[in-house]
């Protein structure tokens, strides 16, 4: 087949130049080989496209309705390959994010808001789930999510927009009325809300910021939720301690909503990364876009958990 719409293009550009030598001049290649490539066009149709004489070529009747049909081929080849250049190097066409729930209303949305507003070919789609995605299958181009450490790949580039610590909290409510949390160990006496969707949800490790002891202990609980914004809300009616990220709960931190319980001790930081496919060459709109991203997490409101990656 691509020996065949080569050969078209060399017709076409026999009866534009009206010679083999003009065309092999324009093409780049010998007259000889222009001349087999129609020839091996005639062949395979089995009809005469160009009468031939010492000085001049005309087109058959054939070849005429030939001629027009390889000019439409020639204009829809140049059509496309516009076409891959604009996606390519404009912020055009279709743009698919991943995320979940909770990082996509309080986050993506907000650090791309403006970028989308001032790019208006572009076509933007937020799946936002819990579930992790396969950036192949469901055509994915920008998949943002919080991960402990980053898995090699060969498949999927990972860059890091911030480093999150998690924090646990509660109300003041319930902090002034249960046992009081000096130490980890005290938290035997308190019940966990949880976030089931994470891994060994019940599993705290502790680290003191100055001393670097560690400590590890489960947690009990008799409530739990696969939601972000459900644990953040049933930790502020009184229910119980919350293990969050702190770019979930700063706000709420700043305004007294919330206290963060032991403060000095330490749990294993998140990264908040962004996942594409490997390529050569990242379409211009990813590159944006993972521009706009970074741009706004480097920006966030300091704090002593926030870090800005390096």
């Amino acid at each position: 087949m691509l020996d065949q719409l080569r050969a078209m293009g060399v017709f076409a550009c026999v009866v534009e130049k009206s010679s083999f030598s003009g065309a092999a001049r324009e093409l780049g290649i010998t007259t000889s080989a222009v001349s087999q490539q129609v020839r091996s066009l005639e062949n395979e149709m089995e009809v005469t496209l160009l009468h031939r004489s010492t000085r001049r070529l005309s087109l058959t009747e054939v070849g005429q309705a030939f001629f027009h049909s390889c000019q439409e081929m020639l204009a829809a080849a140049e059509r496309g390959k516009i076409r891959i250049n604009e996606l390519r190097d404009d912020l055009v066409g279709d743009l698919r994010i991943s995320t979940t729930p909770e990082l996509g209303a309080a986050h993506v949305a907000p650090a791309l808001s403006h970028w989308m507003s001032a790019h208006r070919g572009l076509k933007v789609f937020f799946e936002a789930d819990n579930k992790s995605v396969d950036l192949v299958d469901e055509k994915i181009d920008i998949a943002i999510r919080m991960c402990a450490k980053i898995e090699e790949s060969n498949h999927v580039a990972s860059m890091v927009m911030a480093k999150v610590d998690q924090v646990l909290v509660a109300s003041p409510s319930y902090l002034n009325q249960t046992m009081p949390i000096s130490r980890p160990q005290d938290l035997s006496n308190h019940d966990l809300i949880p976030i089931n969707s994470m891994k060994d949800y019940q599993h705290l490790s502790f680290q003191h910021g100055a001393t670097k002891e560690a400590v590890v202990l489960e947690m009990s609980n008799r409530i739990e939720t696969n939601n972000v914004f459900v644990a953040k809300a049933l930790c502020q009616n009184g229910h119980g301690i919350a293990r969050l990220h702190y770019l979930d709960v700063q706000k709420d931190l700043v305004s007294g909503a919330l206290v963060e319980v032991l403060p000095e001790w330490k749990l294993p930081a998140f990264l908040l990364i962004a996942e594409t496919l490997k390529r050569d060459l990242q379409p211009m709109k990813i590159q944006r876009c993972l521009e706009a991203l970074k741009q706004y997490f480097s920006q966030l409101p300091g704090g002593r958990v926030y870090q800005e990656a390096s």
